[in-house]
């Protein structure tokens, strides 16, 4: 029986020690996005919520709970199994772009490809490229292109291993405005295409409300907001 739910959280709490204090940055929290939702978490800065990520990717340890992941419970694995998990469910898309410097376009977009043995990974990367706009621009390195051009790459690698989950971490944080939109309506544009399971963090309410659904971060829980209500919204 398929799992109805793409990512899963559950009793997840996180705590880090800063100078013999434990601080609580999670508790108790509880989360599940159905399969090809379209999921926006918003809250402050400081708010939890690039944790809240990277625990739900398997980027990082709970203190206690669990992530699930198409059903799976991830925490038990090793960090060659979590690695496993990501490159078969997973892809990313971060504000700092994350693009590797001494590699083209094309060669970022077809390393975790390669990384993966897929025999049709340079066909596949290509094609990627092509679906942002950037084949003619494949040979060139991440210091050659715009910041948006480095996103639209990153973009493209995201997608191009066809993942069930999209995670995005402020996409749009190191981008101008008309950039900003440009990116953002190509990922969601791909993103509805592919079918894939969305979970978007920003602190940008306008953006967070072109998902199906916003969940505020506070205080180490979630809580449902009214994307209609023009008053919700974070800062």
């Amino acid at each position: 029986m398929q799992a109805p739910y793409a990512v899963e959280a559950v009793s997840l709490s996180k705590t880090v020690v800063s100078n013999d204090t434990t601080i609580p940055i999670l508790t108790n929290l509880n989360l599940a996005v159905p399969k090809g939702e379209r999921l926006a978490i918003i809250g402050s800065s400081g708010s939890g919520k690039s944790t809240l990520l990277g625990l739900l990717a398997g980027l990082d340890i709970a203190s206690s709970g669990k992530v699930l992941i198409d059903g799976s419970d991830i925490g038990p694995l090793d960090e060659d199994g979590r690695a496993a998990i990501r490159a078969k469910h997973m892809g990313f898309v971060f504000q700092s772009f994350q693009l590797l410097g001494s590699l083209t376009a094309f060669e970022n977009v077809m390393l975790p490809l390669q990384l993966a043995s897929r025999s049709d990974a340079s066909s596949i990367a290509m094609a990627a490229l092509e679906s942002v706009g950037l084949a003619a621009r494949s040979t060139h390195y991440p210091k050659q292109l715009s910041g948006g051009e480095q996103q639209r790459v990153a973009i493209a690698r995201a997608f191009a291993a066809k993942p069930s989950i999209l995670f995005a971490d402020e996409p749009t944080g190191n981008l101008d405005a008309a950039t900003g939109e440009s990116i953002i309506e190509l990922l969601f544009d791909l993103n509805v295409k592919s079918g894939t399971t969305l979970v978007l963090v920003t602190h940008d309410m306008n953006l967070a409300r072109r998902c199906q659904r916003v969940l505020n971060l506070q205080n180490g829980q979630l809580k449902e907001i009214d994307i209609a209500d023009n008053k919700a919204g974070a800062h």
